[in-house]
């Protein structure tokens, strides 16, 4: 009798961590520390005063649910004449700016937000 209700506990324990998995994976879960509100709280797009004189996409690598979009635009939009759009579902963050910005700017941004930045065109 013991050893069945031991049996049903571990069972039921495999299920809940295999429904936590599956939010993990598509990015719904309370990964990185951003809890259930995590997605309620979003950074406000970031408008830039002057024209735009370019454009860079960087392939970022680490990314795994919306705190951590927020994270990567957040340390992009810090920079100043930099504002950024960051996709979860390709990896990526396409940069704009008004005045010129290295790709060292840009990849310290990143990777001190704690990203691993793979590319930048």
């Amino acid at each position: 009798m013991v050893d069945t209700i031991i049996v049903i506990i571990v069972v039921l324990l495999m299920v809940l961590a295999a429904k936590q998995a599956v939010k993990h994976f598509r990015g719904e879960g309370s990964c990185c520390g951003g809890g259930s509100g995590a997605s309620k709280v979003k950074i406000k797009e970031k408008q830039l005063s002057g024209p735009v004189i370019g454009k860079k996409t960087m392939a970022i690598e680490g990314m795994h649910c919306e705190h951590c979009v927020q994270n990567v635009m957040g340390a992009l939009n810090s920079i100043q004449g930099v504002s950024a759009k960051v996709f979860l579902d390709e990896n990526k963050a396409v940069v704009s700016y008004e005045t010129e910005v290295s790709e060292n700017t840009l990849r310290n941004a990143v990777e001190n937000a704690g990203y691993k930045v793979r590319s930048i065109i």
